[in-house]
């Protein structure tokens, strides 16, 4: 008899014991080098179980995790990006077989958001690759990995929002909204100099 997907993706095993965030928690801790290590074997993991179903996706180390020295929730951020003309559904059924589990746009218009572990320790966003939400990420990502002081004033504002609601996420998503906003703002002015 076939599990549910929600019981399937809890067989495949979870990484790294450094990984992992509760239900409706919020937590942030130090920078672990591990991470990208961590991410790579993820990725390959991924990479490996869609190469045969016939889904090709180009996936980047996305969110707090993949920027050396920053704080962050202990979960991993990939961001996955598929062709414009790619089968959408293909790709959501591909990754489920990753042991991924597909939590619809969730409020966010072009993107699909999975989540795997329990407790949770990798959030996957598949969007097409050149999308504002894919350039929206890379762009935030790539300003904090060379703007030590912002990355900085970042951490400080995440523990800050942890403290303040550690069991109210979107609380904390909705605290870090208008800083996430002025940096993609320098990051576009920064590429429009370029």
């Amino acid at each position: 008899m076939n599990k549910p997907q929600h019981e399937a993706a809890l067989t495949i095993p979870i990484v790294d014991h450094s990984l992992g965030l509760a239900h409706r928690t919020v937590r942030v801790v130090s920078h672990d080098p591990a991470w990208a290590t961590l991410y790579e074997r993820e990725a390959a993991r991924i990479l490996e179980t869609l190469g045969p179903l016939g889904v090709s996706l180009v996936l980047e180390h996305t969110g707090s995790t993949s920027v050396p020295g920053l704080a962050a929730k202990p979960v991993l951020d990939i961001l996955a990006g598929r062709d414009a003309h790619g089968d959408r559904a293909l790709a959501i059924t591909a990754l489920q077989s990753a042991g991924y589990v597909h939590r619809g746009e969730q409020g966010i218009a072009g993107r699909d958001f999975f989540r795997r572990g329990e407790p949770r320790q990798f959030h996957l966003h598949l969007t097409t690759v050149s999308s504002a939400f894919w350039r929206d990420h890379q762009d935030f990502r790539d300003y904090l990995r060379t703007h030590d002081e912002t990355a900085t004033q970042y951490a400080t504002l995440k523990y800050a929002l942890a403290e303040r609601y550690p069991a109210n996420r979107e609380a904390y998503i909705d605290g870090k909204t208008a800083f996430v906003g002025r940096v993609l703002a320098m990051a576009r002015a920064e590429h429009c100099r370029a």
